[in-house]
């Protein structure tokens, strides 16, 4: 296992980290460990990542957070982009003092943890992609129609659940726009490349079946792009294709995730 070269905290702690013209809300087991940074879905919260932290266990250092308006407690923003999410990555880092880290992203987090492998292989330890970054071009006008119409309907109802941190605090235009932000960086042109820079031990976890939003075999044809990466680079691996959907990995395949961190720090 590669050592942690930031020194551990000797308890938990769960606060408040400021950035930009926010404040996320965040946890860390402290520890000795290997830092493990997890990076949740695009609306989802820190909250899910539940088993899969109980099945590595106190041997790891587990550092959580949740994003921009999302949750309970982190605060909402007026830059829901892509590179923010990035750059709540540092922010959160460095507000721990940690130094290097292993990265695990699920979904729209797989997108993060995989470019901010890439531009940071001397902090990264590795990363593990969760059901995401999967260069292809499945985005057109079409489907940015769909998303819109989509999150359009859901939007009725979202002001009921937003107390119990459920839902983001995001309007259904802002979700739509990050949803159609993340098919134009998941198109083969942009993500590709990306793919291709890491340079740190990288697993992948696949689904199977559909997601939110998804119809037939759509997601399907999608993961199946991650050949060609596998091809192109030796650092990056399937560990497991698992018969989840999308949206139960994390629970129901908690233990396959796990063994995918365990590959990528050895």
């Amino acid at each position: 296992m590669t050592k942690n070269s930031t020194q551990g905290t000797g308890s938990t702690w769960n606060g408040m980290v400021a950035v930009d013209d926010t404040a996320l809300a965040a946890a860390d087991t402290g520890g000795s460990g290997v830092p493990v940074l997890y990076l949740n879905g695009q609306f989802a919260t820190q909250g899910y990542w539940r088993k899969v932290i109980a099945e590595l266990g106190p041997g790891w250092r587990h550092i959580t957070y949740d994003e921009r308006g999302r949750g309970r407690r982190s605060k909402t923003s007026s830059d829901y982009s892509f590179e923010a999410a990035v750059r709540d990555v540092d922010a959160v880092l460095a507000a721990r003092g940690v130094d290097r880290a292993l990265v695990v992203g699920w979904s729209y987090g797989a997108v993060v943890a995989a470019h901010w492998a890439a531009r940071n292989p001397d902090r990264t330890v590795g990363a593990v992609l969760v059901d995401g970054a999967f260069p292809y071009d499945w985005l057109d006008e079409a489907m940015e129609q769909r998303i819109r119409t989509l999150f359009k309907r859901i939007g009725w109802f979202a002001p009921l659940l937003r107390p119990t941190g459920l839902v983001p605090r995001l309007t259904a235009a802002q979700q739509a726009e990050s949803n159609i932000e993340l098919g134009r960086l998941s198109r083969e042109r942009e993500l590709g490349p990306v793919l291709d820079a890491i340079t740190v031990p990288t697993r992948y976890v696949v689904a199977s079946g559909t997601s939110f939003g998804s119809r037939g075999d759509e997601q399907e044809r999608i993961r199946a792009g991650l050949a060609r990466v596998t091809e192109r680079n030796p650092n990056i691996r399937i560990s497991a294709k698992v018969a989840s959907n999308h949206g139960a990995i994390l629970g129901k395949d908690a233990p396959a995730v796990a063994a995918a961190v365990r590959e990528a720090a050895a």
